[in-house]
């Protein structure tokens, strides 16, 4: 009887251990605010920033997912690249490319992060069953449309749904400050800050290096950490 029993368990002990690391969901604004070549920067500083030989290699080893989102105002979010597996190197790669080459869907209309985050945490409902759930808003202003960003927040932490940003600041000093305290969110969850568009490529590189990292600690929900400075 012991011996039936084992041999039952044998295969499901032997079958290696499969999972998700990491699903990463990019949310790219859109709004008025953003030009046609500062859209461009965004997207191709974000294909280039997955191919980076650092990222490829942690979203590979994480069996990551990754879609992404473009955002801008109240009613206008839309799921650009659904839920995307990535295993080989060549998955990089083709999402890269994808990302490099796709339509604008909005161009002129108002900053609604409330509502983005709020869309974000309903394509989360659809992702794979994955360890870690981050969602990485870029923007280059504050919300002025819908419900603020700061009452998202609780509905966020309670989805284990971290929130990082990266913020092109521009004229607005306190731009940084403004989404490490009202959008930011999650353990480990931090603010990048490019001081232009010119620098975005490079602080997307350095932001998805830190983000498909595995965290080495946890701070609780909520916490606002010192604001990550490249």
């Amino acid at each position: 009887m012991r011996r039936a029993l084992a041999l039952c368990l044998l295969p499901a002990l032997a079958a290696p251990a499969a999972g998700c690391e990491l699903a990463l969901l990019l949310a790219v604004d859109v709004s008025g605010s953003v030009d046609g070549r500062e859209y461009a920067v965004q997207m191709q500083g974000l294909a280039e920033g997955l191919r980076d030989g650092v990222v490829t290699e942690a979203l590979v080893k994480a069996e990551a997912a990754v879609a992404l989102m473009q955002w801008t105002g109240a009613s206008r979010q839309e799921l650009s690249i659904g839920w995307t597996r990535i295993e080989r190197p060549e998955d990089v790669e083709a999402l890269a490319a994808r990302i490099g080459a796709l339509p604008r869907v909005w161009t002129e209309y108002s900053t609604a992060i409330g509502q983005a985050m709020t869309f974000g945490m309903g394509v989360f409902d659809q992702a794979p069953a994955c360890r870690r759930r981050v969602m990485d808003i870029s923007s280059d202003g504050r919300s002025n449309e819908g419900t603020e960003p700061a009452e998202i927040r609780p509905g966020m932490d309670s989805l284990a749904i971290i929130v990082n940003a990266l913020v092109i600041r521009g004229e607005d000093a306190e731009l940084p400050d403004y989404f490490a305290r009202n959008v930011m969110t999650g353990a480990n969850a931090f603010v990048v800050t490019a001081e232009s568009y010119d620098e975005y490529p490079e602080r997307m590189r350095r932001k998805l290096r830190r983000e498909t990292e595995r965290p080495v600690s946890a701070l609780p929900a909520g916490t606002i950490p010192a604001r990550f400075e490249p």
